[in-house]
This record gives structure tokens, C-alpha cells and sequence, in this order.
């Protein structure tokens, strides 16, 4: 899985490149399919903002996270995109299984208005 980091008024260094890697690479084991997670680390009025956007399986999914911390927003944003992984997976897996048709038995007096006695 390739990952595409970059960074807006933050110097991405080479710690910052592992903790990256590491966060996401539970994803790529998990979610083999996955090919690329573009990440984004902006620093505005002193708080860190990380996007991570990626495509799987047709469908553009994205997460962020916030912080003072740009660590424990790396994390956040990990934990959210991971959440919508499992989702997304789960909706593709749901056309799947047909689900059991509830059909409603007949109700006695239904069927006797349902009768002509005259």
C-alpha cells in the first residue's frame, strides 16, 4: 500500500513518515485491496487537523482528526478511517446474503371480511 504524505505549514520528517506507516499499516494487512491513503497534516491557529482519504472498493472514504498533538491526531484520524473501512466492508458483504422474507400469516377475521356471506 502506498501512502502520500504531505504536509501544509508542517515539516514532515522522518519520524513523522514511521508513525504514519505504522498507524496505517494495520489497515493495509486488514484491507488488502486497499492500493493508496492519501494523508494530509495541516497546523492552523496551533491545532493539528489530519485527513486521510483513500478509495476502496469504489467509494472515496475520508477521516479526520483534530488535536493540540499531531501524534494522537495521526491516531484519531487511523481509528476513524479504519471504523469506515469496516463499514464500507460490511455494506458490500450485506448484498451478499439474501435475508429470509417475513411474510405475515393470515389473520382469521381478515379472511372472513374477505368472504361474500350473504
Amino acid at each position: 500500500m502506498k501512502i502520500n504524505l504531505s504536509g501544509h505549514h508542517v515539516d514532515i520528517s522522518t519520524g513523522v513518515k514511521e508513525h504514519v506507516e505504522q498507524k496505517l499499516s494495520k489497515l493495509a494487512s486488514h484491507f488488502p485491496s486497499l492500493i493508496a491513503i492519501d494523508a494530509i497534516i495541516t497546523k492552523e491557529h496551533g491545532e493539528f487537523d489530519v485527513e486521510l482519504v483513500t478509495t476502496y472498493e469504489g467509494s472515496r472514504l475520508a477521516s479526520k482528526g483534530k488535536g493540540q498533538v499531531m501524534y494522537p491526531a495521526i491516531a484519531q484520524a487511523a481509528k476513524k478511517l479504519d471504523a469506515a473501512l469496516v463499514h464500507r466492508k460490511g455494506q458490500l458483504k450485506e448484498g451478499l446474503h439474501k435475508k429470509p422474507v417475513a411474510t405475515a400469516p393470515e389473520i382469521a377475521s381478515e379472511i372472513i371480511q374477505g368472504m361474500d356471506l350473504h
